[in-house]
């Protein structure tokens, strides 16, 4: 199916209308929210029985690679909302019963296992902190990760899991005071002994490898998708599209910007014209890199066959590698486009602002990834709890 109407033109000119905005509420404005919802932009990775479009998984990344072009913030909490619903459906069907029933279903999830999981009669209680709970502010339900107990008081039965809870459950404490990506409203959330019953816990090695229920539920290649990669490549996409809007923005002053004491318009200088087609081949390098490794999984998921680790770990070093690049390309438009690019009316120094703060998110350690992809493919081992 096409994603061209879930994303118009139009929407993203309200995306960046609605930028200054965003960035002084820290969150989404309602009228943001309200407009994607309209779109139905939130029910692309729905399965269909319960309402949803049911699209394959990387019709999700188009539309959230072009929002950035009017907002960042805004793509990233859009993206990781209806990258939810998508996670949503690897639970139980119980559990989809219940939380699907709440339409839109917007959840902010907090991956990292810092909570911790007490098994009880039918089920665990949770307890815990959790960082960077993305769209936290507008949730219905929520998503943790928690190690919990496999069978009560044995410590050496830990394993991780993603409960999912009513948001009611969860309390939430205003930290997000950033220098970027500010309308994303992640903040902290506390859960003090909540009850999950089981139906609505799912083990992390299950979701890892796309083997989760609800890979088995849906007779849909969408779920068979291994988190990591999936979660990683929709986070690269508002760097992505940040990069494209900064190659455009700059392109578009190169005709305005008068150098002074040069006496020349900027457009006239055979350097400008350099950075611009640089800046243009590397981000066509990348969209291809895109497609390389989304044609991949897809493949082998269509296949019928598993997402084998090696795989995985060169889906989440491409995903790396992207936001890197944009962040690289970024820089240098900004660093060749005089100093009244940095007055805050200027959108080139709010995607430099917000692809800063992107770049931190634990997938896109360079580091790290380049080690997990170079370890996996030549048979070391790596560690139990590595994000691949």
């Amino acid at each position: 199916m096409s994603t061209a109407p879930l994303v118009t033109p139009e929407f993203i000119e309200r995306l960046a209308a609605r930028a200054a905005e965003a960035e002084q509420l820290r969150r989404l404005p309602a009228d943001t929210v309200a407009d994607a919802t309209a779109t139905g932009f939130f029910d692309l990775l729905v399965p269909a029985r319960y309402g949803g479009m049911q699209a394959r998984f990387p019709e999700i990344l188009d539309p959230v690679r072009r929002m950035a072009h009017g907002c960042a913030s805004s793509a990233w909490t859009l993206g990781f909302y209806a990258l939810h619903n998508w996670m949503l459906a690897l639970f139980s069907e119980q559990a989809q019963q219940e939380a699907f029933a709440t339409r839109p279903f917007l959840a902010p999830a907090p991956l990292a296992p810092t909570g911790r999981g007490i098994a009880c009669d039918g089920g665990v209680r949770v307890t815990g902190r959790w960082s960077w709970a993305t769209g936290v502010m507008d949730g219905n339900w929520i998503m943790v990760g928690a190690l919990c107990e496999r069978t009560a008081g044995d410590p050496s039965t830990i394993y991780p899991v993603l409960a999912l809870l009513p948001i009611q459950d969860a309390r939430i404490e205003d930290v997000w005071h950033t220098d970027g990506m500010r309308a994303t409203g992640s903040n902290d959330v506390v859960i003090d002994d909540a009850f999950v019953p089981s139906h609505r816990v799912v083990e992390v090695s299950e979701i890892y490898t796309g083997t989760a229920p609800g890979a088995a539920l849906h007779d849909a290649d969408t779920y068979r998708w291994p988190m990591v990669p999936a979660l990683a490549l929709l986070a690269a996409m508002p760097a992505l599209g940040s990069a494209e809007r900064a190659a455009e923005i700059y392109g578009e002053r190169l005709s305005q910007r008068f150098l002074a004491y040069e006496g020349v318009m900027q457009k006239d200088k055979p350097v400008a014209a350099m950075h611009l087609g640089e800046a243009n081949v590397r981000l066509r390098a990348l969209r291809s890199l895109l497609a390389d490794t989304v044609a991949e999984i897809e493949a082998i998921v269509a296949a019928g066959e598993p997402v084998e680790r090696p795989v995985r770990g060169q889906a989440r070093l491409a995903a790396a590698h992207i936001v890197h690049e944009s962040r690289a390309i970024v820089a240098d438009l900004l660093a060749v486009s005089g100093a009244s690019a940095h007055f805050l009316d200027n959108p080139l120094q709010r995607i430099k602002r917000d692809i800063d703060v992107i770049i931190g998110h634990v997938i896109f350690d360079y580091d790290t990834s380049r080690e997990l992809a170079g370890a996996l493919t030549m048979g070391r081992k790596i560690p139990r709890t590595a994000m691949v």
